[in-house]
């Protein structure tokens, strides 16, 4: 199922920036910081959510910092109609954080982490071991360059118009 892109305006994109700075903000805290009606925050949030704009709550966990500090990125070359075998193959395998359908030479693009180099030797051997894929190659992570993020993205929109928000007022640029 496909969703129609939100259409987010200035008040949306502050309720979010403020969700990124201060992520154990509750919504009192939210709408004081957006000087906007806590009611209406919690009515955009939940607008949000129902679009998919916010889509989890769960806590970003750096898996460096909890021991995992060899990543790798794998791509893979999968055989012809195997992405559903291929997707529960990966799912099964903890040390998979995440795997997308690519176009180009490959088919997958994985990312892995793992304890130590043996740890990530046996997350390789594990996604080789599905009948899914016929071919993979890595690639180690050395160094984090531009950690994953979403408001510089998120700020190119043009807003969809000003907010009805009779208190918000977009911050002086």
């Amino acid at each position: 199922m496909t969703r129609t892109p939100a259409k987010l305006d200035e008040l949306d994109l502050a309720i979010l920036t403020a969700m990124h700075d201060y992520q154990k903000a509750g919504i009192l805290e939210l709408s004081r910081r957006t000087r906007v009606a806590r009611a209406t925050v919690q009515s955009r949030i939940a607008r949000m959510e129902e679009a998919g704009v916010i889509a989890s709550y769960d806590p970003q966990v750096d898996v460096t910092a909890a021991g995992f500090d060899v990543q790798a990125f794998v791509s893979l070359e999968i055989a012809q109609g195997a992405l559903d075998a291929v997707t529960i193959d990966l799912e099964a395998i903890p040390g998979v954080l995440e795997a997308y359908a690519t176009t180009g030479s490959s088919d997958v693009l994985c990312r892995i982490g793992a304890d130590s180099h043996s740890g990530l030797q046996t997350v390789l051997l594990s996604i080789d071991r599905s009948p899914a894929v016929v071919r993979s190659h890595s690639v180690i992570v050395l160094s984090t360059v531009v950690a994953r993020r979403t408001l510089p993205l998120l700020r190119t929109l043009t807003p969809a118009g000003t907010s009805k928000a009779p208190a918000y007022r977009s911050p002086a640029r």
